[in-house]
């Protein structure tokens, strides 16, 4: 297993990073936000859910107090995005690094998708993505400062995936977000890559991606996956690591799968759940429904 393994980097690989996270709150952002502070880094976590933001800060910096921050923002709301990077700039100075790792999903037949379903999801992913990037690039710009962009993807770039259409459409949007501004901006110095890690277990997306025990839900179970396990968070933090280091200032416009050779071991990720009937579909909206409860609970705490 990854997660056993000898700390490859230095301590203070990071040191000289300012990071902002968008998601950073909970899931996959938290794990890596974690690591990112244990290697020197300074952290600035944004998300909706102000009670879980403060957890989050507590968590990922416990030995390190003052280098981890947060925001409650909205990334869909541009304006919003734009205030909060003028707040950072303002109080703490530059952001060396983005990772746009925001982002809103669930598994639906899609004819069943509604309109605003759509729209939350796709505009958390596409829109949060390029707010973000756009707010920080242009002051990059402006003041003659590199920077680096790392956007959280999934394999489905290349390949889309059956019953996450509107998620699978925005993370499309975002890989060619991430090779159209690496020729425009690398004159600039402002590198953008993005990775697309497999299955990574975490809280709340799990349940909204794996609201079913049957073995139809490829995504969910690691005998279909050549290396016959799930990722972890370290091995994901590891890869980011690597990219926003200064290791690899020649790497740009980059999408890099890391999933245990799920992608080339086909099917799709969601194909199996062709198989499901409308009552395995009506029991899934149930859990989906009860776990997005939940959450929003938990945000008006």
């Amino acid at each position: 297993m990854g997660s056993a393994h000898k700390d490859p980097f230095a301590p203070d690989l990071l040191a000289d990073k300012r990071v902002l996270i968008t998601g950073g709150g909970t899931g996959l952002g938290r794990g890596v936000a974690r690591h990112l502070v244990d290697h020197g880094a300074e952290v600035h976590l944004w998300g909706r859910r102000e009670a879980v933001l403060e957890e989050a800060v507590a968590e990922v910096a416990p030995n390190r107090p003052g280098v981890a921050h947060f925001q409650t923002v909205d990334v869909r709301d541009a304006n919003r995005v734009g205030e909060a990077v003028a707040a950072i700039w303002s109080e703490h100075g530059p952001v060396t690094s983005v990772v746009n790792n925001a982002a809103a999903n669930f598994i639906a037949p899609t004819a069943t998708i509604s309109a605003r379903a759509f729209e939350a999801i796709s505009s958390t992913v596409m829109n949060g993505s390029f707010n973000t990037t756009h707010a920080v690039g242009r002051r990059w710009i402006d003041e003659g400062l590199p920077g680096t962009v790392l956007s959280t993807l999934t394999t489905w770039v290349w390949s889309g995936s059956a019953f996450v259409v509107p998620s699978a459409m925005a993370k499309a949007a975002v890989h060619s977000m991430t090779m159209s501004l690496a020729v425009e901006w690398a004159r600039y110095g402002i590198r953008l890559n993005a990775v697309a890690p497999g299955p990574i277990p975490t809280d709340y997306a799990w349940e909204m991606l794996s609201p079913t025990e049957t073995s139809a839900v490829g995504a969910t179970q690691a005998d279909q996956i050549p290396m016959g396990r799930m990722g972890s968070v370290e091995e994901l933090a590891n890869l980011t690591m690597f990219l926003l280091s200064d290791a690899c200032e020649y790497l740009t416009g980059q999408t890099i799968a890391m999933d245990g050779g799920q992608m080339l071991a086909g099917p799709g990720t969601f194909a199996g759940l062709t198989s499901l009937s409308d009552q395995d579909w009506a029991d899934i909206k149930e859990r989906s429904k009860a776990a997005s409860a939940a959450s929003k609970a938990q945000r008006s705490v």
